[in-house]
């Protein structure tokens, strides 16, 4: 491979760092071609790309994109595949649910919105992460309960309260 191919390979791997929120590095060693064709297909349907990566052109795109990887650099080494996708626990999922058909599949580490996360022993945290959205809606749930009830209250005979209220405040004000 001539030093522009690898430039142009790193240059397209930048660009996808700094695309996706989430970038999973894992170890496909040992996977047949059958099962890691079948692994490509359901990151295609649950809208995870899947990228076979040399560890030295990936390690140079991480150092050139604008986010901190050092945290994953010592995960480098071995079979490489790194899956990069929109939402935070999308590729555990999939990593887990993919346990069932093949124990080859392992985590190296992972980077989702800023955090790092290294070793297999990590995928159950990232499994049950709620993503961006997930989390705001979580808040605006939150948020919302209390003007629900209050907004309850006031459309089931609290008009009523409030009124009988108001005149016991201007009783007493008299």
């Amino acid at each position: 491979m001539t030093r522009t191919e690898k430039n142009a390979i790193i240059d397209s791997l930048t660009e996808s760092l700094k695309q996706y929120p989430t970038v999973y590095l894992a170890d496909t060693t040992g996977m047949t071609v059958a099962v890691n064709n079948k692994l490509r297909r359901i990151c295609i349907e649950k809208n995870i790309k899947l990228q076979v990566v040399k560890n030295t052109l990936l390690k140079k795109a991480m150092e050139k994109s604008e986010k901190d990887f050092s945290g994953l650099f010592d995960t480098l080494h071995g079979t490489t595949a790194i899956l990069l996708s929109e939402t935070g626990n999308a590729p555990a999922k999939l990593m887990k649910s993919f346990k069932s058909q093949s124990d080859k599949l392992k985590l190296k580490g992972a980077f989702v919105e800023e955090a790092v996360f290294v070793g297999e022993n990590q995928l159950d945290v990232l499994f049950s992460l709620k993503s961006r959205e997930e989390q705001i809606g979580d808040i605006v749930g939150l948020l919302q309960s209390p003007m629900k009830n209050v907004i309850g209250a006031l459309q089931n005979n609290g008009g009523q309260k409030i009124a009988g209220l108001v005149k016991a405040l201007e009783e007493k004000k008299a």
